[in-house]
Formats: structure tokens, C-alpha cells, sequence
């Protein structure tokens, strides 16, 4: 009798929860939008590697208890929240998590990370997750170690006689089939079978069953990939990276002097010296500034790294020198943050424009902590604040709700001046539906009609969804919208007739 090793037996336990994954994969994630399906999933995923680390006693890091947690509420997430975007940004978070978790496992200390770690980590994570299930299979389990004699004793010469017997059996059905014509019939019934269903089933259950696999193998099994060492090497001079970050501070300053002139200078100001509009200004404005801010944390962060073996005069030169940078980048948000109050006065709030702004603020405060930490030399402390600052922000969307924010922010505009995009408001999420409903009365004719009409046809007309898809947000939609289906076909038949009447006829 052979004895199984523990890394072999580890091995056949991930390959199990392989196949369970996959069956979750295939069962529950093919129905979309996701919802309760994804919670399901992201709980048996956390549920089946938190079992294999206690049945082999696998000593993992301290930060893995908090990171599966905050796995399991990013799962979650989905159960609340309908808008797409915020989803796809739910989605994201949950693949950085879960690959910040698998090094958790291996021993890692998450917190003491600096940039490039976290992107170690996740590349590593996500490549060993694709390719793990085949090293799983055909490299780490031995499968010359399996017991032969039990249970496991016949196995092999099963499957040899089921392969051997196969062609036999095509053979001979065939032959009775054409002997007997309710034989055939019973053939025909017993195998009949949508070999589209069949290939797309195999296709999901080998897709979510070699990513689990492969994640869980990587996690427990693998060993975290080591960047290479760069030995700090004195700095020979500090004037050319202080010459970059001077020019680019000039650049910077000459920008700000120009700002200084539109926020002070107003309307008159700006048609004058662009032609253009101060709403048109600002829409053209605001995303390049967003695109520049972005750019300025990688350049000070290299900046940085190539400081490490600088003297304290050559470190004091580039603080001073970062610092100024960072003043100037400060004015230049508040720029782009005053472009986009001007915009949104103009034109309304759209998704886009709600989570450009909410990824300036991650910016500010990612910039406020650069200063604190690695202007201060606590370089060590700065990718973790960054990343509890990402987690804090997308916590706040959640809780602000976006799309019924939109829908809100653009209610208590002047109807008069900026009508409201009824086509628009109607076309977001489920979140949007309670904000629309209670409003309704306050919304002009045409805008009444849209709104009245889009409702019934996305959340009143629709059949129960499947289960799978659960959703709060669009339960609740369905819910009210039914409930309140008689008012809405008054109003759709009330308001919209008013707003035909309401159209200049162009006969004279």
C-alpha cells in the first residue's frame, strides 16, 4: 500500500475543490446579470480554501482572516447594487483581493508591500491561476502514488475495459438499431441530447473548474515569486532627475498662472481668449486634467525609487522639489473639480462624469498620503494606504448609490433653464427606479411619458427573472413598479397625449 505524501494529498483536495468550483461555475455563474450567483460563488470559493488551510494546517500571513472577509463583502456587493459600471468596478477589487489573499496564504505580510509587490502579486496570481489547474494535474499530484488496493484497487482496469469497449458498443447498437426498429427507438430517446448544451456546459464547468484549481494551487501550493534584488547603489548626482522635476514644475506653474486668470476672471475671460463657451471649456477640460493627475503618481513614484540611494542633501532637493510638484497638482484638481461643477451646472450628471469625479477624489487623497508617507520617508506605509483609500472610495459609491444620485442631482436643476434627460435617466439601473417613481409628478409631460413608458417596459412587463440572478436593487424595482403599474399607465396615457398636444404643429 502506498502512502500518499501531504503535498499529494493537498494536491487531490484542490483538485476536488476544482471540480466543485467548476460545478458552481457552470451551474450558477451562467446566468447574468450576476447577483446571488456571484455571492454563492465568492462564499464557496473562501469557504473551500479556509477548509483546506485548516485540514493541512497551512500557516498563512496575518493579513489573510481580513482579506477573506473583505472577499466575501465584495461578493456580496453584487446582491445590492444594479449599476453595471460599479459592478465591473466591484469585480475588479475582488480579483486584486483574491490575489492579495493568495499571497496572504503563502506567508506574505500584505502591509508591508510597496508598489511593485502589489504588482507581483497580482500578475502572479492571475497567470498561475490560468495555467495552475495543468501543473496541478500533470505535475504536482503523483499519481503513481494513489493506493491500489480498497476502493482504488479496480479503478485503472475500469476505465482500460470502458476504453477498450467503447467501439464495441457503437458497433453492436448500431447493428441492433437496424435489427429492431423500437430497439432503435430506445436508443435513439435514451441518447438524445442539444450537442450545443453539452459543449457549452463542458466548456463553463473546465473554465471555472481550472481557475479555482489553479487559484487554490497557487495559494496553497506555490511559493511567492521574488522580485530581483537591486542592491541601492549610491546616487552619483540628483541633477537630472531635479532638472525633469523642475521642468515639469514650470510646466505646471505656467498651467496654474492660466487657471488663476479663468476662476478669477470668469465667463468674460474665457470666450474671450478660447471662443468657447464656459461649459463647453470645462467638458473639454476636466478628463485630460483627470488623465495628467493620474500620470503624476507613477512619475514621483519612480522618482522616488531612484532616490533611494541619494544623501540626505540629494532626498532633501527631491522633497522639496516633489512637494512644490505636488502644490501645483493641487491647484490643477481643483481646476478640473471646479470644470466639472461648471459641466455638470450646464449639461447634468451622467455615470461617467459621477465616477471621474469619484477617481479624482481616490487621486487627492492618494497624493495628501504620498506626502505624509514617502515625503516623510515612511515609504513602507504608503501602498497599503492607497489601497485601504481605493477600498474607502469604492465603500462611499456603494453607499452614495450613484445611479439614484444622478437621477437627483439632475432633478434639482431648473427645469426651466436644463430639462431633464428623461431618455437618459430612464435607461440607468434599478437604483434609479425608486428616485424616478417618487418624482414622477414633478417631471414635465414629455419627461413623464418617457419615464412612465421606459418603467413598464424594463421592470413591469419582464417575466420573474431566474433565481440565480437575484438582486436587491432590482427586486425592489420590480416590486414598486408593479405596485404603482396602474398610476403609470395612467400617466403614460395622460401625459404622453398632453405632450403630443404640446408639439408646435408645423402647418399654417
Amino acid at each position: 500500500m502506498n502512502a500518499l505524501t501531504q503535498r499529494n494529498r493537498l494536491g487531490l483536495e484542490i483538485a476536488g475543490m476544482g471540480l466543485v468550483g467548476g460545478l458552481a461555475g457552470d451551474t450558477l455563474l451562467r446566468a447574468m446579470p450576476w447577483g446571488l450567483n456571484a455571492t454563492i460563488c465568492t462564499a464557496v470559493l473562501v469557504g473551500g480554501g479556509a477548509l483546506l488551510i485548516r485540514r493541512n494546517g497551512v500557516k498563512a500571513g496575518p493579513d489573510t482572516p481580513w482579506l477573506a472577509i473583505t472577499v466575501l463583502l465584495l461578493g456580496a456587493a453584487f446582491l445590492r447594487r444594479d449599476a453595471q459600471t460599479l459592478a465591473t468596478f466591484d469585480m475588479l477589487a475582488l480579483i486584486v483581493t483574491l490575489a492579495l489573499a493568495a499571497a496572504s496564504v503563502q506567508g506574505e505580510w500584505i502591509a508591508k508591500w510597496d508598489p511593485l509587490d502589489y504588482i507581483r502579486g497580482i500578475v502572479t496570481s492571475a497567470v498561475a491561476s490560468v495555467v495552475g489547474g495543468l501543473v496541478l494535474v500533470f505535475h504536482d499530484i503523483k499519481w503513481s502514488e494513489l493506493p491500489q488496493d480498497g476502493r482504488f484497487r479496480h479503478t485503472r482496469g475500469v476505465l482500460l475495459g470502458t476504453v477498450i469497449a467503447a467501439p464495441l458498443l457503437i458497433i453492436f447498437a448500431a447493428l441492433f438499431a437496424s435489427a429492431d426498429q423500437v430497439f432503435g427507438n430506445v436508443l435513439t430517446n435514451l441518447f438524445a441530447f442539444d450537442v450545443q448544451s453539452v459543449v457549452t456546459h463542458t466548456f463553463l464547468f473546465v473554465f471555472w473548474g481550472a481557475l479555482v484549481a489553479g487559484y487554490l494551487r497557487w495559494s496553497l501550493l506555490g511559493r511567492p515569486v521574488q522580485l530581483p534584488g537591486i542592491s541601492v547603489q549610491p546616487l552619483p548626482s540628483v541633477v537630472p532627475i531635479a532638472t525633469a522635476l523642475g521642468l515639469l514644475n514650470f510646466l505646471f506653474l505656467l498651467f496654474v498662472v492660466v487657471q488663476l486668470r479663468y476662476f478669477f476672471g470668469g465667463l468674460g475671460v474665457v470666450a474671450a481668449t478660447s471662443g468657447l463657451t464656459f461649459a463647453t471649456y470645462a467638458r473639454q477640460g476636466f478628463f485630460q486634467l483627470v488623465a495628467a493627475s493620474g500620470l503624476v503618481l507613477p512619475i514621483l513614484l519612480g522618482a522616488d525609487h531612484l532616490m533611494r540611494g541619494g544623501t540626505a542633501p540629494q532626498v532633501r532637493v527631491f522633497r522639496q522639489l516633489a512637494g512644490l510638484l505636488l502644490v501645483l497638482l493641487a491647484v490643477i484638481m481643483a481646476s478640473a473639480l471646479q470644470r466639472m461643477r461648471l459641466y455638470v451646472a450646464e449639461f447634468g450628471l451622467s455615470a461617467d462624469r459621477l465616477y471621474a469625479t469619484a477617481f479624482m477624489v481616490l487621486l487627492i487623497g492618494v497624493f495628501a498620503w504620498f506626502a505624509w508617507t514617502i515625503l516623510r520617508g515612511l515609504r513602507q506605509r504608503f501602498a497599503f494606504g492607497a489601497l485601504m483609500l481605493s477600498f474607502t472610495v469604492l465603500a462611499g459609491l456603494h453607499v452614495l448609490n450613484p445611479d439614484a444620485f444622478i437621477v437627483n442631482t439632475n432633478l434639482r436643476r431648473p427645469v426651466a433653464e436644463r430639462p431633464f434627460d428623461a431618455k437618459y435617466a430612464a435607461s440607468l439601473s434599478a437604483d434609479a427606479v425608486p428616485a424616478l417613481i417618487a418624482d414622477l409628478p414633478r417631471l414635465d409631460p414629455p419627461a413623464r411619458c418617457v419615464v412612465a413608458m421606459e418603467l413598464q417596459k424594463r421592470w413591469g412587463n419582464q417575466p420573474d427573472p431566474d433565481w440565480r440572478t437575484w438582486n436587491w436593487s432590482r427586486a425592489r424595482a420590480r416590486r414598486l413598479v408593479r405596485s404603482q403599474l396602474g398610476m403609470l399607465r395612467e400617466v403614460s396615457r395622460t401625459s404622453c397625449l398632453q405632450a403630443v398636444k404640446e408639439v408646435p404643429s408645423n402647418d399654417h
